[in-house]
């Protein structure tokens, strides 16, 4: 699987969430705003200088930009799990994924993949008991179909309650519940630990399990392999970078981060290869 961003979208990420304009940074850097606009639009490959440049400009790692922008680095493909399964859904064209946590006959959603009959038939098709819908945050592609699922089975919403209002429909005031940070949700002998993470959205929130044959984190647009979701809004950016930074790259470096677009990766693959991201 391709990453979900590649150089264009990170320095228009990093130049959006500073509050700079195309003309600041080119100022800076000393290109022409012209090519700044061709860089972001992807509609050229940058240089190896180029890309030095526009990292100090930006705040960003050097060395991770280019191992993205020239040497096209993506993470090591990740073995399936056998209490864990992955949904894909599509929303205008544009993939996203979602993920049944399992164990003992239970299971928990975290994100709904915009894609709620394939995450109903996995729980038919695996027997499973649902106890529990995580969002990760509020966006269409991550939480619509809530309301078929809750046909299905009745049971709690976990949402950051700053993005309720980013909800299409809404659970009731019983469904929804506000993780709390370091809240823990069970499912079967599995223990889903709740991570406030705001700056994709004000009310994010990552899910962490530590099974015995692996320990992953949900990382919904809160962090993409080798970059990070848009800030909503841009005032968020500090922010976000600073969830990103202590909450999940703060795990241990064997953790595996699953987000809600693009490919798996780990802490450690991170830390070698996302240009938003600083030392352990």
């Amino acid at each position: 699987m391709p990453l979900e961003d590649d150089f264009s979208d990170i320095i228009k990420k990093a130049r959006t969430g500073q509050g700079l304009s195309v003309g600041d940074v080119a100022l800076t850097v000393g290109l022409p705003g012209s090519e700044l606009t061709v860089l972001e639009r992807g509609a050229r490959p940058p240089d190896r200088t180029e890309v030095q440049v526009l990292a100090k400009a930006l705040g960003l790692r050097p060395g991770p930009l280019e191992q993205i922008a020239i040497e096209k680095w993506e993470p090591v493909a990740q073995q399936p799990l056998a209490w864990m399964e992955t949904i894909q859904g599509s929303i205008s064209g544009y993939g996203v994924q979602g993920y049944v946590v399992h164990d003992g006959g239970e299971a928990v959603l975290i994100d709904t993949a915009y894609n709620a009959p394939a995450m109903i038939e996995c729980l038919s098709a695996h027997h499973l008991k649902l106890v529990g819908i995580c969002l990760t945050h509020g966006h269409a592609d991550h939480a619509d179909g809530i309301e078929q699922i809750l046909k299905h089975r009745e049971v709690p919403v976990y949402l950051g309650s700053e993005d309720v209002d980013l909800l299409s429909w809404q659970p009731s005031a019983a469904q929804l519940k506000t993780p709390k940070h370091g809240q823990t949700i069970s499912v079967g002998r599995l223990r889903v630990h709740c991570l406030a993470t705001p700056g994709h959205t004000p009310g994010g929130v990552c899910y962490r399990v530590d099974a015995d044959s692996q320990r992953i984190c949900f990382v919904g647009d809160t962090l993409f392999a080798g970059s990070i979701g848009r800030s909503n809004p841009s005032t968020l950016y500090r922010t976000h970078l600073q969830s990103v930074r202590t909450q999940v790259i703060g795990l241990p470096l064997e953790y595996r981060l699953l987000p809600g677009h693009g490919p798996a990766t780990t802490v450690r693959e991170e830390l070698d290869h996302n240009p938003f991201v600083g030392d352990h």
